[in-house]
């Protein structure tokens, strides 16, 4: 039952809709104040009371409803206390009987949403500075995809620019062919480094890069051959580590598959009155000088990324006549992005409005920042071996007869990595701690996993008796916030698709763990009389049920045994 509307429509308040009053009715942040409460502040005036006195009129004029325990006026808000029974009868029917389903709906059906994330660049290490872009976009897809929507994922692959040529050149210079295929990315990253570190004392180099991009751009045979050579070994590795986090992309539609695709929207622009020359270069101008002139050609008549993401756009468009798009990209691209989407709106785009940045922010090691260009990069795959070893190192010492550790072990360190990118804000810069993320009595997810395990354990030793339910066994203090967090978990869902935010279901499946663990701790499950004990199982199995369908959310997988 959604009882944020089945109080709104008890509340009878004169020439008053309950559509206004739902809105405004929430949860206290004291749950000694009762399940929900409305503030009267907003409608005070209309009735020319306080809001004291008009929360009053509100309660007296409450019937008795079979879900209602009692409603108060508490100073200017009128606190809501639900009926235990009712509402754990109606919480584990729900729970229970969707199972997988349990926080998902259809609210998107019909609906497509593109995501732009990951975006890896051709040549460079998958790094883990791509951890919270990738995380926190793999996530988005899943819940928009629990929600009914279509999703499509796009990895806009940064596959065309002066790199590659500044590639080409330090391949034939100090490349050798079967060492870079032994080593990956990482034979071409040496050399790319040293490039860098050569062009400082021979700038003459930069001038052999841009030409043979200039090469791979007029389709030479030698360079294109080159440049696909080097795209074909980077997805091979980081597709490796997709499989392990447990992310797909739908599309691969990188940089260099909007080339062909620039020269309309170019001209588009030129129709419209839309571009200006300015030494040599073409630019937009925005009104009022509200954003930095967007530059689209170089003098030399290069283009750059902002002609590329506005081909990108209107292709995503016409392809997948999206909902929404969204680009999850770090906050430093902030400026990059007002000004995209100021120019679409420029063109008349009607659905420019459809498209946001969802940004995020920076991940660093606790030693320091990440560079490319100097080499001082931390690959991924490196972090999550590490993870998964400390968590073997973790298991043997605590579960050392634990069947199929290896496997627990990789679940439970790339499950740390992931809840580690996504349990805070995603605009919160992120400083990466393997103690911290590994951690099974913090907030961490060992820790929702362990109690995922316990809770399973439980099922395993505590066979029902019975099929009758005493719901008193669950409807003391810690049973009801227990089952109000488990009631409240598809508001969550829902409320990260609007937020685009995953950080609310890690955060909400984390307060389960904890209300769960604090009902277990205050609670005898096994020795219970059984129509109290199954009660109680189904509250264990309706916590599970959350844990689950939170942590595939979030990309990360629960051990059914620690």
């Amino acid at each position: 039952m959604d009882y944020r509307k089945l109080l709104a429509d008890i509340v009878i308040l004169q020439d008053v809709d309950s559509s206004e009053i739902e809105p405004l009715i929430v949860r206290p942040k004291d749950p000694s104040m009762g399940d929900w409460c409305l503030p009267c502040f907003k409608f005070a005036g209309k009735f020319r009371k306080s809001p004291a006195e008009l929360a009053k009129d509100v309660v007296s004029r409450i019937g008795a409803y079979n879900f209602l325990e009692k409603a108060e006026a508490v100073g200017p808000y009128v606190n809501f206390t639900l009926d235990k029974k009712t509402v754990a009868r109606e919480v584990l029917d729900r729970a229970l009987g969707e199972g997988g389903n349990y926080g998902g709906s259809e609210e998107g059906s019909g609906k497509t949403v593109c995501i732009d994330y990951s975006s890896v660049n051709i040549a460079k290490p998958f790094h883990m500075g791509h951890m919270l872009n990738t995380s926190i976009g793999a996530a988005l897809y899943r819940i928009y995809g629990a929600l009914g929507y279509n999703v499509v994922g796009i990895n806009h692959l940064g596959d065309w620019g002066t790199q590659f040529g500044k590639l080409i050149v330090a391949y034939k210079k100090w490349g050798d062919r079967e060492d870079i295929e032994s080593k990956g990315v990482r034979g071409l990253l040496d050399i790319y480094v040293r490039f860098h570190s050569e062009a400082e004392k021979d700038p003459s180099l930069d001038d052999e890069a841009r030409a043979w991009f200039k090469k791979i751009e007029d389709g030479d045979s030698e360079a294109r051959a080159l440049f696909l050579w080097f795209k074909e070994i980077t997805l091979k590795e980081v597709g490796k580590v997709y499989d392990r986090l447990g992310v797909k992309f739908d599309s691969y539609a990188g940089e260099s598959f909007y080339n062909d695709k620039m020269k309309p929207v170019l001209e588009e622009l030129e129709r419209d009155g839309l571009i200006e020359e300015s030494d040599g270069a073409k630019i937009v101008r925005f009104e009022n000088d509200k954003y930095p002139p967007c530059l689209l050609v170089r003098s030399d008549g290069a283009t750059l990324y902002a002609t590329r993401d506005l081909a990108a756009a209107i292709y995503r468009k016409n392809t997948y006549d999206f909902y929404k798009c969204l680009y999850v990209v770090a906050y430093q691209q902030n400026l990059h992005f007002m000004q995209l989407f100021e120019v679409l709106r420029m063109m008349k785009k009607p659905w420019a409005d459809d498209m946001v940045h969802v940004a995020h922010g920076m991940v660093s090691l606790e030693d320091g920042a990440l560079s490319t260009r100097s080499g001082h990069v931390v690959f991924l795959e490196d972090v999550l071996d590490t993870a998964v070893a400390k968590a073997l190192e973790i298991i043997d010492r605590k579960s050392p007869d634990l069947a199929n550790k290896r496997e627990t072990a990789e679940a439970v360190g790339v499950g740390a990595v992931i809840f580690g990118m996504l349990y805070n804000g995603r605009i919160k810069d992120v400083t990466f701690s393997y103690d911290k993320v590994l951690n099974f009595d913090g907030e961490t997810g060992p820790y929702v996993q362990y109690t995922y395990a316990r809770c399973k354990s439980l099922i395993d030793k505590c066979p029902r008796e019975g099929e009758s339910e005493d719901l008193s066994g669950i409807a003391d203090a810690e049973g009801h916030a227990l089952v109000s967090l488990i009631g409240d978990y598809p508001d969550a869902v829902k409320l990260a698709a609007e937020k685009y935010e995953p950080s609310i279901v890690a955060r909400h499946v984390m307060d389960v763990a904890q209300a769960f663990n604090k009902f277990y701790l205050g609670h005898n499950i096994a020795g219970a009389e059984p129509a109290v004990k199954n009660a109680r199982l189904s509250l264990v199995a309706a916590t599970m049920t959350v844990i689950e369908n939170g942590l595939r959310l979030l990309g990360i997988r629960t051990p059914e045994k620690m």
